[in-house]
């Protein structure tokens, strides 16, 4: 039998030992998830369906933050574009209200410099979020993470595509009650029917994004002309006389 003394010793040990263990998980991530955004009532003078607005003025940061990524890069405005400078992942986040669903963005975008993804777009998928990835893994691969648990290099929607630097792509994503659709320079490289599929982030600092916002990673990147437009709900079938 163990005397109270050596049983304290072994109780303090065991929270010496907890404690290190949930310092590690905070420092890795898994100590909680990161909290949801919370939802922000539409403005009053939300566009009318169909009527593009914009979300970058192409002089501040109005209506965006800096994401605190670890080991970000430098965020600035310059020319009228928003320059996302190379770090371990820089982004921005919209900090206004936005939609859900039923919902069309359009932007141009470019890689200054590095070699990886230029263009990490996170967007709401109804109650989840989304990336589509533009130029990553080595600084070619277009898809989006994740669907089914799967990130843009493993599912579906992954492709392989040359971006030359310096160059502006215009990028539009489309997102619908059914589907989620997206274009590079007009031609289609997306295409998701939504019934029956899993969407969500690909693990990690990404999640900082929410609810809509644009990520490099290793890589300096440039965006202007970024404009949304709200979308009419898809018809519903007609139902069976």
């Amino acid at each position: 039998m163990q005397s109270h003394g050596v049983a304290k010793t072994h109780f303090g040990t065991r929270l010496a030992r907890a404690a290190i263990t949930l310092g590690v998980l905070a420092v890795a991530g898994f100590a909680q998830p990161s909290p949801a955004p919370q939802d922000k009532e539409p403005p009053s003078d939300q566009p009318p369906v169909g009527e593009w607005r914009r979300l970058f003025d192409g002089q501040s940061l109005k209506g965006w933050k800096e994401t605190p990524f670890t080991a970000r890069g430098k965020v600035r405005v310059e020319n009228g574009a928003l320059i996302l400078g190379a770090g371990y992942m820089t982004g921005v986040t919209w900090t206004e209200w936005f939609p859900k669903s039923n919902y069309e963005v359009r932007l141009e975008a470019a890689r200054l410099e590095g070699s990886d993804f230029f263009a990490g777009i996170t967007f709401p998928v109804k109650d989840s979020y989304c990336t589509w990835i533009n130029g990553g893994w080595g600084g070619g691969v277009v898809g989006l993470s994740s669907i089914d648990g799967q990130d843009a290099s493993e599912n579906e929607t992954s492709s392989f595509r040359q971006f030359e630097r310096g160059r502006w792509y215009a990028l539009q994503l489309r997102v619908t009650d059914d589907e989620i659709e997206a274009w590079i320079d007009g031609e289609e490289v997306i295409y998701v029917a939504l019934e029956g599929r899993t969407i969500g982030l690909r693990f990690g600092e990404i999640e900082l994004s929410v609810p809509f916002g644009i990520a490099t990673y290793s890589t300096t990147g440039a965006i202007r002309n970024l404009e949304y437009r709200l979308l009419p709900p898809p018809a519903k079938p007609a139902a069976d006389p």
